[in-house]
């Protein structure tokens, strides 16, 4: 093997850990996080098993780099909770998604003894926001924290140990994705680009990297990707820096700075907490670590992948400028539903950016599924159409002109080919003739429009009919992750349609009570998300409001997984708990989606249809609430005589003025305010039902 010797002098830093006041079983609070909140936030929350495939990494908000443990076995993020045996830590994790999973590039192992299959036996694991640590029962320990595209990892070794060292596997990736790889080596330096396929094996993403070693005696070639870097004698404490560019790799070099792990820690923890404080609540403390803990979820991406002078790479492979953040990393059929509404609400900074940078794939080529010239880790776009149009109508500033033709390609591409992909793109028609409208073509917004209508005859075809034996059955009839029970209802937009379709709103309340009782909702994936909030649309608005707070806190049961129909071995239990396994067996949280799923509706807002700028409004979990806004503008919500088993609402006041309607405008919240709702043990079937908010096609 060819060996590379460097002669330079030692660069370590000697940071000293603020550690724990009180060591907890799931994380550790440093104390310059004392009274924060994210010493609420519990990142080992559904870090085991299929409950979530979320990852304990060391992030930093929509960051594509994030560093965190690879253990044997692991989940879709390279990681189980659970598991004893480490294989190192790794740095790219796209978290919940499905497909087992995306990232896990470039691996580090510590070893001793010059032993590439040294036993990294877990022994005590801390982590908070934007921290990891981890020690073994042979003396090594690692710990990690990350700023935007810049991380610090310090690996310390027994003093006894005779030989010290790291193993560096470039060609590192999750579910054998890695493609190939070109670095340089200058001095302590190695720096270069690796692509790696995509979730899903769909499609390709590039990064740049470069990686600064602090201390060693000898680097050693092992193959054209791998090495071994050998330690000087008497090291204790090694240091790697890191940096990430989705440009150049002289762009992750720049991020290469002289610091400490206790300094890029603090400053990881500040921006934590100053996003995180964003939202505030007061209420039962379990439920608000639960809040920030899901929270803490829904800000990791999409990733921001431009330089601060406005340089990116696009989906197409060139090199551009933008006067905005351009963000990348997508699970937009997933989190479109969720995450995204819920970033346009309580983050407008972010969302005007992250909507702009939808729109602008269209300039480059955008598919359904990641291209080839990928920036970061993405999962798939479809219904960006529809973000858009939500974004549009909330009033964040968008231009259609120069996409349109691109618009077009992609209407045309559609697919109609099952029952619900045929409703899927009716949804998508609907947004597209919106949109068609905004630019003034009245001819392509009617021929939209009309043929969105054609849902009409899809459902009437597929989903009217209850009485055949496939309609409980996963999968039946070439539906895609869901029964024809749960897809029937898909047509957010105009559910007066849907209750024409159906007969009657007394039939359609009638078969949700239907679909509710015999356990045909599924909470472990997407399609029917929407559903328990459909009774808002109804004269019956406290049975949304009993069913919000049974998912969000109550036991439940649960007949669908991913992995079956109904029938085979049902849930009973919480689906969202504050712990490792913490959702559904086969629930992904899939980049944010069901984490803000119980963001919004915990405080109480649930979007009525994406694309139409509406909240319908049930009663919060917490005492208070308070939303900031830019400028000083607060939006406050308050539980008048709040007790938590309580969860109808007996009457509301919007601004001191009655409020008999269940529903508010997107600018009703972000023009600030304050909402008082008073709830009481049992239903006032009077609330809500007057000046009722039903989408209507």
């Amino acid at each position: 093997m060819k060996s590379l010797s460097f002669s330079k002098p030692v660069v370590l830093s000697h940071g000293i850990f603020l550690l724990c006041c009180a060591l907890s079983l799931w994380s550790c609070n440093f104390t310059n996080t004392e009274n924060t909140l994210t010493s609420k936030v519990n990142v080992f929350l559904g870090t085991s098993g299929d409950h979530g495939q979320m990852s304990p990494s060391a992030s930093s908000p929509f960051n594509m780099l994030s560093i965190g443990p690879q253990t044997y076995a692991h989940n879709h993020t390279g990681y189980d909770y659970y598991a004893k045996r480490f294989e190192g830590f790794t740095h790219t994790h796209l978290e919940g998604v499905g497909c087992t999973g995306s990232g896990g590039n470039i691996l580090i192992k510590p070893i001793v003894n010059n032993d590439f299959q040294t036993h990294l036996l877990k022994s005590k694991q801390h982590a908070s926001p934007g921290y990891y640590q981890v020690s073994f029962k042979n003396g090594i320990s690692a710990a990690m924290s990350v700023n935007h595209n810049f991380g610090l990892e310090k690996y310390t070794f027994p003093i006894e140990a005779n030989e010290k060292g790291l193993f560096i596997d470039l060609s590192f990736a999750l579910s054998n994705r890695f493609i190939s790889e070109e670095h340089t080596i200058e001095k302590n330096i190695i720096s270069g680009w690796i692509d790696t396929y995509s979730t899903c094996h769909r499609g390709v993403y590039r990064i740049y990297y470069a990686m600064r070693l602090s201390d060693f005696s000898e680097l050693e070639i092992l193959n054209d990707h791998q090495y071994y870097v050998s330690l000087p004698q008497n090291t204790v404490n090694t240091i790697v820096e890191i940096g990430f560019s989705s440009v150049n790799a002289e762009y992750a070099k720049s991020k290469l700075v002289s610091t400490n792990l206790e300094t890029v820690q603090k400053a990881s923890n500040q921006e934590w907490n100053s996003l995180l404080s964003h939202v505030k609540v007061q209420g039962e403390e379990d439920r608000e670590n639960l809040f920030y803990s899901l929270l803490y979820r829904g800000l990791q991406s999409p990733y921001k992948i431009s330089e601060d002078d406005g340089t990116y790479a696009a989906i197409d492979g060139s090199i551009q400028n933008a006067d905005f953040e351009v963000y990348n990393g997508w699970a937009i059929w997933d989190n479109y539903r969720e995450q995204l509404p819920m970033l346009s609400l309580l983050y407008p900074n972010k969302f005007k950016d992250i909507s702009k940078s939808i729109a602008n794939l269209y300039k480059y080529g955008k598919k359904d599924w990641a291209t080839k010239h990928e920036p970061s880790p993405t999962v798939r776009t479809e219904h960006a159409l529809v973000v858009l149009l939500d974004a549009y109508e909330k009033k964040y500033p968008l231009d259609f002109l120069p996409i349109k033709d691109s618009i077009i390609a992609e209407v045309n591409r559609l697919n109609f080919g099952s029952p619900d992909k045929a409703l899927e793109s009716s949804y998508d028609l609907f947004a597209a003739s919106k949109i068609m409208e905004t630019l003034n073509d009245d001819e392509l917004a009617r021929t939209y429009w009309e043929k969105s209508l054609d849902y009409k005859e899809y459902w009437e075809k597929d989903f009217a009919d209850l009485t055949k034996d496939d309609v409980d059955r996963m999968q039946a009839r070439g539906l895609y992750q869901g029964t024809i029970w749960q897809y029937r209802w898909f047509v957010p937009y105009d559910i007066s349609g849907l209750i024409e379709l159906i007969g009657s709103e007394d039939q359609f309340i009638k078969d949700l009570d239907q679909f509710f009782e015999e356990g045909n909702y599924n909470h472990a994936n997407q399609p029917d998300l929407q559903v328990p909030g459909l009774y808002n649309a109804t004269k019956q608005p406290w049975k949304t409001q009993k069913l919000f707070r049974n998912i969000l806190l109550d036991t439940v049961i649960q007949n669908y997984f991913n992995d079956n129909s109904k029938g085979i071995a049902p849930y009973i239990g919480r689906i969202y708990k504050n712990e490792p396994r913490a959702y559904l067996r086969t629930m992904d949280d899939d980049a944010g989606t069901m984490s803000s799923w119980f963001v919004m509706r915990s405080i109480g807002i649930s979007p009525a249809n994406i694309g139409t700028p509406i909240y319908y409004l049930t009663a919060p979990i917490f005492e208070k609430v308070s939303i900031d806004y830019p400028n000083g503008v607060k939006f406050e919500i308050e539980v008048k005589n709040y007790d938590k088993d309580h969860f109808y609402i007996k009457s509301a006041t919007l601004n001191g003025k009655a409020l008999n309607q269940n529903w508010l405008r997107h600018e009703d919240i972000l023009n600030g305010g304050k909402l008082i709702i008073e709830t009481s043990k049992t239903p006032n079937t009077s609330w809500g039902t007057e000046n009722m908010f039903i989408t209507n096609y």
